[in-house]
């Protein structure tokens, strides 16, 4: 049966004490509501519905920047998550297949248990999803009867038989899409906060005679964020679940909670990460590798064994094939370097391409800009770029040539040549000598 997915993001987060809204607030560097749509879109749902509210210009242009198939309503009125969710229905028209109702600020449900969830509203007409707790306070309990749902009670209206149950609601619910439709418009506002709560739709099935499941998933997985100090733990969960994936796919993390992975890295098999490794967005590693300590890595594509760092800084647009060797203290921008290529050491490479068996050697720098527009560089096959050479782009360096070192390079070499591009050196007999006499003379007489 067709699932359809309703993700709630119309809030305003107050306690975020921020101006952006809470669903734009970054897990793994990006938005935590990226986290509840890539879960959902992995399920394959035939339609995945995001309710806006406040901030929604924000979430509506990250949306369309990442080109993500997701359709929205506008919630007007912070009326509740019922009225939430009655809105979102209405794109739905005559839909008769399953519908899940997430929420963009609890970004860690699985897709495992949206699967979970799926097979269940085959066995039930409402599924709500539950998880256990020790630490239970504000949390709505589930009351449940083997394994029936009875009702959802929110802790202010718990009784002290209800306050003791550890098995609390995460918000998640699930059923037919007609039913919840029907559900909703029976919805009343007769609660101390005014609003309608998508939790009584529970009560009202029971009223109907229907039946109510509940699956319990673990408690970090239902985490809800509405704070800093949650985002926070949020990450560090975040990083603690990236680590472990990576270690059991087969990636060796020398100090594993020193390196900093976001939603969408994807490391290589045999792939060795040193310690105080950070990866931005954007990076794909291949098979034995080894990036070494203090590198930053974002936006940039690394195939097999390749060698990064240490202190090195890749940025977005950076392809590196198989064998390159990127040492120290290198910098490298928007530049494509093919196999077996060596830059080891106090280099800037930006908007170039270097092709194989090439050599750059320390302190090169491709001057790819020049105030306005940025200029490419392109290198050949077995070139030796002498170190401390300024290559001044646009400019190419054709296959076999060389540069002397400390070269500044303005015009293209052709293959096979060597560039020595310097000022004429002059040694002034006994000049240094000289010079340091003046120059004393001259500090003791401004000293007297």
């Amino acid at each position: 049966m067709d699932t359809a997915v309703v993700i709630l993001a119309a809030g305003k987060g107050t306690r975020m004490s921020s101006n952006r809204p809470k669903v734009m607030h970054e897990i793994g560097n990006f938005p935590m509501l990226s986290h509840c749509i890539k879960a959902a879109q992995q399920i394959k749902p035939w339609k995945v519905i995001t309710v806006l509210g406040h901030g929604r210009t924000e979430i509506m242009q990250f949306l369309q920047d990442s080109k993500k198939s997701i359709e929205f309503v506008i919630q007007e009125e912070q009326l509740g998550t019922g009225h939430a969710v009655k809105i979102a229905t209405k794109q739905l028209s005559n839909f008769d297949g399953n519908l899940i109702v997430m929420f963009g600020d609890t970004p860690f449900i699985s897709y495992e248990t949206l699967i979970k969830i799926k097979a269940k509203c085959e066995q039930t007409d409402l599924v709500v999803l539950g998880f256990r707790t020790e630490e239970s306070a504000g949390y709505g309990r589930l009351v449940t009867n083997s394994s029936e749902l009875l009702k959802i009670v929110e802790h202010n209206d718990a009784n002290d038989d209800e306050l003791a149950i550890n098995l609390c609601n995460s918000g998640v619910i699930a059923g037919n899409s007609l039913l919840i439709s029907e559900l909703l418009e029976d919805l009343d506002r007769n609660n101390t906060n005014n609003e309608f709560y998508l939790t009584d739709c529970v009560h009202l099935a029971k009223l109907r005679g229907l039946n109510c499941g509940f699956l319990v998933c673990e408690h970090d997985e239902a985490l809800g964020i509405n704070s800093r100090d949650q985002l926070s733990q949020a990450e560090k969960n975040f990083q603690t679940t990236a680590r472990t994936q990576a270690l059991e796919n087969g990636v060796h993390l020398v100090a594993p909670e020193t390196v900093f992975f976001s939603m969408d890295t994807k490391l290589g098999r045999d792939t060795v990460v040193e310690p105080n490794v950070i990866f931005g967005k954007g990076v794909t590693i291949g098979s034995e590798c080894i990036i070494k300590a203090f590198s930053y890595l974002e936006g940039c594509q690394i195939s097999n064994d390749c060698s990064i760092g240490p202190y090195a800084r890749l940025r977005p647009g950076v392809d590196l094939s198989d064998g390159v060797k990127i040492g120290n203290f290198v910098e490298i921008k928007n530049s494509k370097v093919a196999e077996h290529t060596k830059i080891n050491h106090l280099s800037y490479v930006g908007d170039a391409r270097i092709g194989k068996n090439t050599n750059i050697g320390a302190g090169t720098v491709t001057c790819n800009y020049d105030g306005v527009t940025k200029h490419r560089t392109v290198i050949g096959e077995d070139v030796f770029i002498g170190s401390n050479t300024m290559l001044i782009a646009p400019v190419t360096v054709g296959n076999n040539s060389m540069t002397g070192s400390g070269s500044v390079i303005t015009k293209d070499i052709p293959e096979d040549d060597l560039a020595i591009s310097r000022s004429k050196q002059k040694n002034n007999n006994n000049g240094a000598k000289k010079l340091r006499k003046i120059l004393r003379n001259k500090k003791n007489n401004e000293t007297h």
